[in-house]
């Protein structure tokens, strides 16, 4: 390639990088020891239906004696910022030294120098830039990569024929796709089958993971008889399902096909129109298909379409460059081709944007001019396919939704038949609960028919036989951690449930109850721990759920657990109290009790509460079981998991103070992050859920757990369950040492404004039904108790009004009868009700009057 001839093509934001390397205008008096590396932003006018350019910029490479050369480009992750941005690997020779610099190119055309390297040789075979950025290529069946991290030249000790593929695979960072030389001498974890089978075809495909150095197994990917003529791959799609890794992918191959590859699997092939693919690329339509994109060695393509089967939907020669991105600002990505011109060098003059659907915009056609009738009617039929398409979606969602209310409506007059049926042949209907209906109560129902209301009130106070499912102690650091766990019956019909523990053994000079904090664990389905103390300040942060199952507020408190979570983590009881003051004792024996409000409803609408106090067990605890560890957690890494009980883990939560911060980044974005929890702090996730790690870390941060949140690349928050004030001042000032200057970290002294504004909407909520109760209970009660006359006056009611008025006796009796009305409707308006049952409607709505004052003052402190 001569000099000023080199050009690289770059898709970035819907915008065409077009890089050059040229020698500067010739100034009289200036030297010719420099070059430029110039870059031109190229974007789609939709009006002249041509490319224009934007913006450029230029970076002076210095060149005296030497050969420039552009080697390859690609957009790639700055690791520092966590941003994408577009890189250009630029060679630079002179006699036999060879330099390699690698440039950033910044939203405002400037050049910046990643890192440079020497080698003695030229890169030639499978370059490929990736994030970073890195630098990988091949040499003499060696891979070797550099990295700007390292800024140091490493090799990977495997032994390869070629680079297929390199990207991302989740759970293992960067991964390179290679083939080499069948290793039937390794110990791996494979059949028989798949031994035979690389014995046969004596290669194989692998995979090398750069950051863990860790080798994966080739099978996962395709099978080994493909391995000898596969040419380039691309991976659609990677996921992890039950610790298994599921991968979709497409492959080229020198027999000219291109072949689907599912979990390994062969799905389906395709014959191309062309020899020698040397590459392959993905694009989606706007509606959704996906197409294969081969570029050939002899500068041809072709884009295969992937529906029932693999077909050849276009093909096309003489191309230069195929580039895949939204270009027309249409929400979806189309293709650009540019095509080879030799009479014309203006760049970007002959090209084709095409999806291959309604998008097809050429170059040489003058829309204004040459065809008239041709002006804006693409676009306008392109406007025309999406307002229909939207009203079919919109159409489609009406049928949807009169479907579901079909069904609804066929339910409710199956369940009116069966009542009316019940009520004719005497039988009580029960009516069934409105979530398994998949309907919405307005109002608190019992859960029990009204026929044995009166059955369960009576029943309401004796507690179950087995109401403990398990009883035990755990010892964090000088804190004693003892948990109850409880079965669900007993436990959805608590409220204000706290432990206590009372020492079994006769000490006069002392209290024999033990000081202890109650606490209760909440486990949602990010597996981030909230204690709550029974005795702080702040009322417990309860969420509580005023619907057909609203028996009690607890029951609102937990919501579904993961699959991966013991059951017991949810309705878990905990109480923390000082380890040093029992061991004085040498050896004490404490009875664990209970204490718990049971709610039950009233004949008048109320919740009524009974305070119980019911024996959960006895724990025993002596200097021998803590010198032998006999209750320590044990935490241990299994792999790249912490393992530990549902116990130890809610232990260390409950002995742990817990802070959450919020960080935010205004111009990079928070991947240090998470770089700094697994590196520095040397955390690993539990195995439970791998929203929570476990530090692992030598020192004082030893035992600290973290919650990593991100609400967005820019913004999240990080939850510390830490043993002191020390260890938290340590995380903060290692954290604030990898995070850029400009992150701002916000201490959040009441929990999340969110969770705090839902929580206040539901406690308003319930301080309107309990006012709306006790209004209601009030009038019933003051019904009942109203007089209408006695059973002489009954009598006179139903007699006719002619006959009262024709004797005189009649008259008076029809004449008292209206005295006695008189004076009942008076007393109606004058309604009284007795002290017990206003001091009960007072207390109720005092206290959820409480609780909604009280968040809305910590709404006012986060």
């Amino acid at each position: 390639m001569l000099l000023g001839e080199q050009e690289q093509f770059l898709s970035y934001n819907g915008e065409v990088l077009v890089f050059q390397l040229s020698k500067p205008k010739h100034v009289e008096g200036a030297n010719d020891k420099t070059m430029n590396l110039c870059v031109r932003r190229m974007a789609f006018n939709r009006e002249t239906k041509l490319f224009v350019q934007k913006s450029s910029g230029a970076f002076n490479i210095r060149a005296s004696h030497s050969k420039i050369e552009m080697i390859c480009c690609s957009c790639t992750t700055d690791s520092r910022t966590g941003i994408i941005l577009p890189c250009i690997l630029v060679k630079k020779k002179k006699r036999n030294t060879i330099k390699y610099l690698l440039l950033l190119l910044h939203s405002s055309n400037q050049f910046e120098q990643s890192f440079h390297f020497k080698m003695d040789y030229e890169l030639r075979e499978d370059i490929r830039l990736f994030a970073g950025p890195s630098v990988l290529w091949r040499h003499a069946n060696k891979l070797f990569y550099i990295s700007s991290n390292t800024c140091m030249v490493q090799s990977a000790p495997v032994q390869l024929s070629s680079v297929v593929w390199t990207g991302e695979i989740v759970g293992e960072g960067t991964v390179i796709l290679g083939i080499r030389t069948a290793c039937l001498q390794e110990s791996e974890d494979t059949d028989e089958f798949s031994i035979s089978d690389r014995a046969i075809w004596g290669s194989e495909l692998f995979g090398y993971a750069i950051q863990t150095q860790k080798m994966l197994t080739g099978t996962c990917f395709m099978p080994h008889a493909y391995s000898r003529v596969v040419s380039s791959v691309y991976v659609c799609k990677n996921e992890r399902v039950k610790k298994q890794l599921r991968i979709s992918l497409v492959a080229v191959t020198h027999k000219n096909q291109l072949i689907w590859f599912q979990n390994g699997l062969p799905k389906g092939v395709c014959e191309l129109p062309f020899e020698k693919p040397c590459s392959v690329k993905t694009a989606v339509t706007r509606s959704n298909d996906l197409l294969f994109i081969v570029f050939f060695a002899s500068g041809n393509s072709c884009v295969v379409q992937r529906r029932d089967s693999l077909q050849v939907a276009s093909k096309w020669q003489k191309v230069k460059s195929v580039l895949v991105d939204d270009f027309i600002g249409s929400g979806s990505e189309q293709l650009l081709l540019l095509f080879r011109d030799d009479s014309n060098t203006e760049v970007l003059s002959t090209f084709r944007i095409t999806d291959l659907e309604v998008v097809n915009y050429a170059s040489g056609i003058n829309y204004k001019h040459d065809v008239p009738a041709a002006e804006g009617l693409q676009e306008n039929g392109l406007l025309t396919i999406q307002a229909l398409e939207t009203r079919l979606q919109a159409g489609f969602s009406s049928v949807r939704e009169l479907q579901q209310h079909l069904e609804l409506k066929k339910k409710v007059i199956f369940e009116s038949c069966r009542a009316l049926i019940n009520l004719v042949e005497g039988r009580t209907h029960i009516l069934p609960k409105a979530k398994e209906e998949g309907l919405v109560s307005l109002w608190d129902d019992a859960e029990n028919p009204p026929h044995s209301l009166s059955k369960e009130t009576s029943l309401a106070s004796k507690v179950p036989e087995h109401f403990t499912e398990k009883l035990w102690q755990r010892v964090v650091g000088d804190s004693l951690v003892v948990g109850v766990n409880l079965t669900d019956s007993f436990y959805l019909s608590l409220n204000d449930v706290s432990l206590s523990l009372v020492m079994d053994q006769d000490f006069p000079s002392i209290s024999p109850i033990v000081k202890c904090q109650s606490k209760i664990i909440k486990l949602n389905k990010d597996f981030s721990a909230l204690a709550v103390s029974s005795c702080q300040i702040e009322p417990p942060p309860k969420k509580m759920k005023l619907d057909l199952h609203s028996k009690n507020d607890l029951k609102g408190d937990f919501p579904k657990r993961p699959a991966g979570l013991q059951v017991d983590g949810a309705k878990t009881v905990i109480a923390v109290t000082s380890l040093s003051p029992l061991l004085a004792f040498h050896r004490v024996c404490c009875v664990v009790l209970l204490h718990a409000k049971k709610q039950n409803h009233g004949n008048d609408g109320l919740q009524e509460s009974k305070t119980i106090t019911v024996l959960c067990g006895k724990i025993l605890l002596s200097l021998e079981d803590i010198s032998n560890e006999r209750f320590s957690v044990k935490m241990l890494r299994d792999n790249s998991y912490c393992t530990g009980a549902i116990e130890d883990i809610l232990a260390v939560l409950a002995a742990s103070a817990r802070f959450s911060f919020q960080i935010t980044s205004s111009d990079c974005t928070l991947t240090p992050v998470n770089s700094w929890l697994l590196g520095e702090m040397k955390c690993t996730p539990f195995k439970e859920c791998h929203d929570n790690i476990f530090c692992h870390k030598a020192g004082n941060v030893y035992g600290t757990v973290f919650n990593w949140s991100l609400k967005n690349p820019f913004e999240g928050v990080l939850t510390i369950f830490c043993r002191n004030l020390t260890v938290l001042f340590q995380c903060l000032h290692s954290l604030t040492r990898v995070l850029p200057p400009s992150c701002n970290v916000k201490l959040l002294r009441s929990g999340r404004k969110a969770v705090l504004t839902e929580q206040l909407a539901l406690a308003l909520e319930k301080e309107m039904l309990t006012s709306k109760c006790s209004f209601f209970s009030k009038e019933s009660k003051a019904e009942n108790t109203l007089m209408w006359g006695n059973e002489a006056t009954k009598k006179i009611d139903n007699a006719p009004l002619a006959s009262l008025l024709d004797t005189v006796e009649g008259v008076q009796q029809f004449r008292k009868k209206f005295q006695n009305e008189r004076e009942q409707s008076v007393l109606s308006m004058n309604q009284t009700m007795n002290g017990a049952l206003y001091q009960k409607i007072a207390l109720k709505i005092a206290e959820a009057q409480l609780t909604s004052d009280m968040i809305v003052w910590r709404l006012s402190k986060s």
